[in-house]
């Protein structure tokens, strides 16, 4: 018999009814009243983490899950954490830095639509999710709408579709349908022990870039944060006619911070070597960020700045895949 241990933390999926709008209430009891007979060979035990709305849950909160992932990881087959969608994929990226040498697979789910609602889709995301949790798999996954989902790839594309996450630069690991399971893609086994690795450095910022914007808004930014995370346009880049940004980015540099470049468009990546405005910004030890999405950026350059102080220890953690994060093309494919 499999044993499952479901981690509740909150949002839509308990939401009930409140005086200002949906807001969670239910328990774990609750969640787990909901989870048929008809699972079969299953023991699914409950403990609720947390009860909140996921636009409140902070990197602190992220902590707490991964630990208690950590310390019932040896008293159970898989793990299954119910969270609010909004904030979902930050936390599945977090989590998949955090924990480390995951041999078994920890599964996060939500829904749209409260499961206490006649229509809902929490009922079908839970079922697939225990069921995903007892496969013989490693690794942080994201499963809802009958997809799995690596947990570094997922991003939430839709806010009252079922379909809400797609896996951005990434094959689906695998889709549900019904009992069965089929995989489109397998992570390596881990060949490390478990480790669980929780400090974080928060002061991270993101900047979306866009025409216009003023060179001094990094005067504000400098003596705030370690790391600025920019979402350029296209392939990567920054203006340096007109208003000149580049000569920011040197003086960030040079003061320690972290800067990564990372692109608007969701798929494909960035690629600064291609533009001159990318290449004048790569000469200032930015960090590239190929094909990462911004859900795991965030988290992981919290990750990296909570490990070391070092500008160049960090950029070399970045730009490592780590649990699937990104896409390290050959030379060859590089120069097609």
């Amino acid at each position: 018999m499999k044993k499952i241990l479901l981690l509740a933390t909150g949002g839509t999926i308990a939401s009930v009814e409140g005086s200002e709008g949906l807001v969670p209430g239910l328990t774990v009891e609750d969640l787990l009243h909901f989870l048929p007979e008809s699972l079969g060979n299953v023991k699914v035990e409950g403990k609720i983490l947390m009860n909140m709305d996921s636009t409140n849950l902070q990197p602190e909160h992220w902590a707490i899950i991964a630990d208690a992932v950590y310390t019932h990881y040896h008293d159970y087959d898989g793990f299954v954490i119910t969270h609010g969608t909004d904030t979902l994929a930050y936390t599945s990226s977090a989590l998949s830095y955090m924990l480390q040498g995951l041999n078994k697979p920890v599964v996060l789910t939500g829904s749209q639509i409260p499961i206490s609602f006649k229509k809902t889709d929490a009922k079908k995301n839970i079922i697939d999710a225990v069921r995903f949790a007892c496969e013989d798999i490693g690794g942080v996954f994201i499963v809802f709408d009958g997809r799995v989902i690596l947990g570094t790839r997922a991003v939430k594309m839709r806010t009252k579709s079922y379909d809400a996450f797609e896996s951005i630069n990434h094959p689906y690991v695998a889709y549900v349908n019904n009992v069965e399971i089929h995989y489109q893609w397998s992570p390596m086994p881990a060949t490390q022990k478990l480790s669980l690795n929780t400090n974080l450095c928060t002061d991270v910022f993101l900047m979306k870039l866009y025409p216009g914007m003023k060179p001094e808004t990094f005067d504000c930014l400098k003596d705030l944060y370690k790391g600025i995370i920019i979402e350029s346009f296209g392939n990567g880049g920054l203006p340096f006619e007109g208003r000149d940004l580049l000569f920011k980015i040197k003086e960030l540099t040079e003061k320690g911070i972290a800067i990564v470049i990372t692109t608007q468009c969701l798929e494909e990546g960035e690629d600064l070597l291609l533009y001159e405005v990318g290449r004048k910004v790569a000469q200032h030890q930015v960090i590239l960020s190929r094909d990462m999405n911004t859900e795991a950026l965030v988290a992981k350059l919290m990750w990296a700045l909570g490990q070391t102080d070092s500008l160049e220890q960090v950029k070399a953690m970045m730009e490592t895949p780590l649990a699937g994060d990104l896409t390290i093309k050959s030379e060859e494919e590089a120069c097609k």
